[in-house]
């Protein structure tokens, strides 16, 4: 018998649903996959182990869940029994300004829980992020949200941010109406990537106001872009992170009525002690913030 058909038909059984066992799997599976190799499972036993709609387990399935739960049940607090205690690894991906202005202190709550904490931690945007969870080398990602992630991934959003401009801090512009108001805007626009969510965001903006302005130098980060703006070379669209502070040479403007940003975080399968221990930090932090906003 195939163990991993037995662990897939384990997840499918404990979460009452492939949908549900595809987003707390420990790796990333798709629903199909999954489906596929139950169904080879249900033709090797000769036996329906459960009905689709509504979720229900067959006398069989019943039968074999009882069977193997005790074994899946425990692997994990025997591997962690093995290891000599609860695995204290987390692999982190965020942006730049993430990393140098909230995460130290973010980790260094999680050490006093974790005193042994692993930690390793690599530059990302979404949607560069959603493929490295899918590949697992990371276990959560914090940034900005762009659309629903998929299935095997979870998504916590955790408040909304404004889009502001940054514009040096001589620029005769005063607010960013002024712009709008202009037959052709002369300044340069300076963004990151245009497949990313402020981007887009900004986008749509600009076409509600029916206001063309499109990209003219593109930047790898965000951290980047306010440098090129403290240099004069445009003015670049970012968000409004509170407790922020920009380079001297640079301000902001709002962007009223523009869409505001989800910003959350990304993770896959079942949250280990470190991880879930570190969400909750995550979600203390940010409400801090959203009061600050």
């Amino acid at each position: 018998m195939n163990i991993h058909y037995l662990e897939l038909f384990y997840y499918v059984a404990k979460n009452q649903g492939i949908t549900s066992a595809a987003r707390n799997m420990p790796y990333g599976i798709q629903q199909a996959a999954i489906s596929g190799q139950i169904t080879q499972l249900e033709e090797f036993l000769g036996a329906v182990l459960f009905q689709r709609r509504p979720f229900s387990l067959t006398p069989p399935g019943v039968k074999l869940y009882n069977y193997i739960k005790p074994f899946f049940d425990n692997l994990e607090p025997m591997a962690e029994e093995i290891r000599g205690g609860v695995a204290q690894r987390l692999r982190i991906a965020a942006s730049e300004i993430i990393m140098r202005d909230f995460l130290p202190e973010m980790i260094q709550t999680t050490r006093k829980q974790f005193p042994k904490l692993k930690l390793t931690m690599r530059e990302g945007y979404h949607p560069e992020v959603l493929k490295w969870l899918e590949q697992h080398e990371i276990d959560v990602s914090l940034g900005l949200l762009g659309g629903k992630p998929p299935n095997s991934i979870h998504a916590l959003t955790l408040f909304p941010l404004p889009l502001v401009l940054m514009v040096p801090t001589g620029h005769k512009i005063k607010t960013a109406q002024e712009l709008w108001e202009q037959d052709h805007i002369e300044e340069t626009l300076i963004t990151i990537p245009t497949n990313q969510v402020i981007c887009r965001a900004f986008q749509a903006g600009l076409a509600k106001l029916k206001v063309d302005w499109f990209s003219g130098i593109e930047v790898s980060t965000l951290a980047l872009a306010e440098t090129y703006v403290e240099k004069g070379y445009g003015l670049a669209v970012t968000v409004g992170i509170p407790e922020i502070l920009y380079k001297s040479k640079v301000r902001t403007l709002p962007l009223d009525d523009f869409p505001t940003v989800p910003f959350g975080v990304l993770w896959q399968g079942v949250q280990t002690p470190v991880l879930a221990h570190f969400l909750k930090v995550v979600q203390a932090t940010a409400a801090k913030l959203a009061l600050k906003a």
